[in-house]
């Protein structure tokens, strides 16, 4: 009896330690490579599950260590609160655990083996939809985002989106369990490995590309990291000398990040001077972010304002998605005392209502997204379906800036570039300040967290529609109406009269007597 226990015990530290093992797909670590066979060590134990109970827990336990190491990050501001949070979203992936002992545990045949490698998938795609609902933090760590700089797999994003990508690399672990744990099952894995690489060549070959249609000069300031009780006011002028030094260098538009100006502009009208005379120095509209209570209504909003020679245009866009703890607390009646022990929102920031698009002088549209939204591919793909020609992600991640977080928040622009066909402007306040073009790759070097600069990019715009901006979030659909068929078909196995009852998916657990 004490040596199941031990053994029990070490299961469960093991599957901890396995869910946190794809973390090193994603920056910083950066080794994308891993996102291919990182999921075998989890897998392989939870095939080996002796019940489903057991499984389920594993699955649990799995999906907790995921969330804390992919979001480690956050400890400044969640403090203590990342373990409870990371407890509860672990529960998301049961199902998926479950999935993987009933079709790859065992000795599985050819059928059911075949479809393991379809509906383990998309039992990993349910986990990541239901985790990317705002309320539960939002879709960051999508295990496909970790092949951001992959061009075989941006192209892959164009047509479903990064869930496609999430598929193939979870398709491609499933099939590697197989050839490791069981032999006999190698034909339908080598042909799911097989079926991964003939789909991404055939979209790399021959899906069109964007048509650049154009160019878009676009600075980016990033004043690096300003501190202090009157942080707001020197980060303000460090932002103004920097972009007077644009002067000659012929912009459309400069662009500061999130937070680069700490007083509503209305209350302020020295500061709407000064931004005016700023634009009509360096001859281009800024886009700016205001962080401020509102003068002409109740609250604190996080708003993308255009301002031109005049002063500010009346474009503006308020944040829609605000960042869980950090900008707002859920249920704060009851979880209020978070503030206590971490840097949760003391105040919560007030929600906008609307989308906006910005007109650009010479007709290019303008999509704002502010910091956390550049995770969610439909509020990108939105912006392009009601005509943006190029999306500008206003970003401040100082409060993680030795962090992973500055790295994976930039990567994730590059994805959204790719889905939606259009160039990515990612500015910050203190790196990683980035830009994509319509594919997904870089327009220009980045600008690390070390970097107090302005710099000038130039930004391929395109045209034409991808796949994802047009129809959307496919794969979702197509792996709930895969697992629905299996659950319907599961039904009506167990109602049918007669039937003998099936083979165990897994060895029986071996029981020790005391």
């Amino acid at each position: 009896m004490l040596l199941a226990k031990r053994t029990l015990r070490w299961r469960a530290a093991a599957a901890v330690a396995a869910g946190a093992l794809p973390c090193l797909a994603f920056p910083a670590p950066g080794l994308w490579w891993s996102a291919y066979v990182v999921l075998v060590p989890w897998m392989l134990l939870l095939r080996s599950a002796p019940s489903g109970r057991r499984a389920a827990l594993e699955g649990w336990l799995g999906g907790a260590g995921f969330i804390v190491a992919v979001h480690h990050w956050l400890l400044p501001s969640l403090h203590v609160f990342l373990v409870p949070l990371a407890v509860l979203l672990g529960l998301l992936w049961i199902p998926w655990a479950l999935l993987v002992r009933e079709l790859l545990g065992g000795v599985p045949g050819p059928r059911r083996a075949a479809a393991g490698l379809v509906l383990v998938p998309a039992g990993w795609l349910l986990s990541e939809l239901a985790r990317s609902w705002q309320g539960l933090g939002g879709p960051w760590g999508l295990l496909g985002a970790s092949q951001w700089q992959v061009p075989p797999a941006l192209r892959l994003a164009s047509v479903g989106g990064v869930w496609l990508v999430s598929l193939l690399v979870v398709a491609v672990n499933c099939a590697v369990v197989l050839l490791v744990a069981v032999p006999r099952a190698r034909v339908p894995a080598v042909a799911s490995v097989a079926g991964c690489a003939v789909l991404t060549g055939v979209v790399w070959l021959w899906l069109p590309r964007p048509e650049v249609s154009g160019v878009l000069r676009v600075a980016v300031v990033q004043p690096g990291p300003v501190g202090g009780a009157d942080g707001a006011e020197r980060r303000f002028d460090v932002e103004e000398r920097l972009t007077r030094g644009l002067a000659g260098t012929h912009p459309d538009l400069v662009v500061w990040g999130e937070s680069s100006v700490g007083a509503d502009l209305a209350a302020r009208p020295d500061l709407s001077r000064r931004l005016a005379a700023l634009s009509a120095e360096v001859g281009a509209p800024l886009l700016v972010n205001v962080d401020a209570r509102r003068s002409d209504r109740p609250g604190i909003y996080k708003s993308s304002v255009l301002v031109g020679p005049e002063g500010p245009t009346g474009d503006r866009y308020d944040k829609m998605r605000l960042v869980p703890f950090g900008e707002y607390v859920p249920a704060r009646a009851v979880l209020g005392w978070a503030t206590s022990v971490g840097r949760a929102a003391g105040e919560d920031r007030m929600r906008g209502a609307a989308p906006v698009l910005m007109d650009l002088p010479g007709g290019v549209r303008l999509g704002p997204l502010v910091c956390f939204e550049s995770a969610f591919p439909d509020m990108s793909r939105h912006l392009v379906r009601e005509g943006a020609g190029v999306l500008v992600a206003q970003s401040a991640t100082s409060t993680f800036q030795d962090s992973w977080a500055p790295a994976q928040h930039a990567s994730l622009a590059a994805l959204r570039a790719a889905e939606t066909g259009r160039p990515v402007v990612h500015a910050t306040l203190t790196g990683v300040s980035a830009v994509y073009g319509p594919s997904g790759g870089r327009a220009g070097p980045a600008l690390p967290t070390t970097a107090s600069t302005a710099s000038v990019y130039e930004v391929p715009l395109a045209r034409g529609t991808t796949p994802f901006v047009r129809f959307g979030n496919w794969p979702a659909g197509a792996a709930l109406a895969a697992l629905g068929l299996y659950c319907a078909a599961g039904g009506v196995r167990a109602v049918r009269p007669g039937r003998p009852a099936p083979e165990p998916s897994a060895p029986p657990a071996r029981t020790v007597r005391g």
